[in-house]
């Protein structure tokens, strides 16, 4: 069993941000900018491998954002003409977030991952995963007045975007991809008290909204043996900024009812809640305990991760635990608050902490 990971993004290298700017305002080829994006994947894998992690991926250094192998792969989206959300910190401060937002028929362009499975797969000999966004978060990008035009509804849309990403999953399988991990931070918005009225508000039931997730997840992952599936749930990672609070109790049937046989949860403080929701966890499913944040440079010691360990452990057997940091290092391209080495001595110590605790 995977012991010790990362979930997905790494901080980008200051050249590869530069080198995208350079691309962007048209100074740099696109064939100038794919060697420099080598180089930084190419470093990425290194510092994996060099912190001893069990499995590994790209750092995500392709994207612009976490959910940018969606927005660049497939026409039909305005990259930054959806609506805002605001992310904040404890001490109250406040950032507003661009998303993209559907106006044209989806249309498949080209493979979201196969380049970044592919290129990942030929530079390492340890395991490698995938990252996805789920459905779910793709419905953020449905505004009623500006997509309606390609869309009527929304339902319609998260149609198309159910069967793009099972073309998806199905063109990564088979390249050969044994682990694909589906990030879903929208049930944080379904797990939030305050969020959760505010669907009440608007008129939707959270519950439902629960099922209709966890249906469109489960369509596409379909039935696909050898094929590791695991679901990551954060509140929120933007520039060590969050939008959402509360524990797992609301969203805990997704363990049961959901195909994933992997489950990486954010628990890397009071936000997050306790660890009773594991109960709910079946007996053929393990988790991947989110205990190390990217949020704040303090690296946590062994002795306290593994007291969070042994906590945990008195909800689900430790033999179906795991360690992790809690979300990416940089779900977008500006990155969390910390430095390379701050994020550096974080994966080792969650590659430490594993072997402390699991053994080799």
């Amino acid at each position: 069993m995977i012991r010790a990971e990362v979930v997905g993004s790494l901080l980008r290298p200051a050249y590869l941000v530069k080198a995208r700017e350079a691309l962007e305002a048209g100074r740099m080829s696109a064939a100038e900018f794919k060697r420099v994006e080598d180089r930084a994947v190419d470093e990425a894998i290194q510092l994996q491998e060099m912190c001893g992690l069990d499995v590994v991926t790209d750092g995500e250094l392709r994207r612009y954002a976490f959910f940018g192998h969606l927005i660049d792969a497939v026409d039909g989206f305005d990259k930054f003409g959806g609506w805002a959300i605001p992310f904040h910190d404890e001490q109250g401060e406040e950032l507003v977030f661009k998303r993209p937002v559907v106006v044209d028929k989806l249309r498949w362009r080209r493979s979201m991952c196969g380049e970044e499975f592919t290129y990942l797969r030929a530079r390492t000999l340890k395991p490698t995963k995938v990252t996805l966004i789920s459905t779910q978060q793709a419905a953020a990008y449905y505004d009623p007045q500006k997509s309606a035009g390609a869309y009527p509804t929304r339902d319609a849309y998260l149609a198309d975007v159910v069967d793009l990403t099972r073309r998806e999953v199905q063109e990564l399988i088979r390249l050969g991809c044994t682990y694909v991990q589906i990030d879903a931070p929208q049930y944080a918005a379904l797990l939030d008290p305050t969020l959760r009225e505010g669907y009440r508000q608007r008129g939707s039931d959270p519950d439902r909204l629960i099922d209709a997730c966890i249906e469109m997840d489960n369509a596409v992952i379909g039935a696909q043996p050898g094929v590791t599936f695991a679901l990551h749930i954060c509140r929120g990672n933007n520039r060590s900024m969050f939008y959402a609070s509360g524990g797992y109790e609301p969203i805990a049937r997704v363990f049961a009812k959901g195909r994933f046989q992997r489950f990486l949860l954010e628990y890397d403080d009071e936000r997050s809640g306790g660890f009773e929701p594991l109960r709910a966890v079946p007996e053929d499913r393990e988790v991947v305990l989110g205990l190390v944040t990217t949020k704040k440079p303090r690296v946590e010691s062994v002795d306290e991760l593994r007291r969070r360990i042994d906590e945990a452990a008195t909800q689900l057997p430790l033999p179906r635990l795991a360690l992790s940091p809690q979300c990416g290092f940089a779900s977008t391209m500006e990155g969390n608050r910390v430095t390379p080495e701050d994020q550096r001595d974080k994966l080792r110590r969650v590659a430490e902490t594993a072997r402390r605790v699991w053994g080799a």
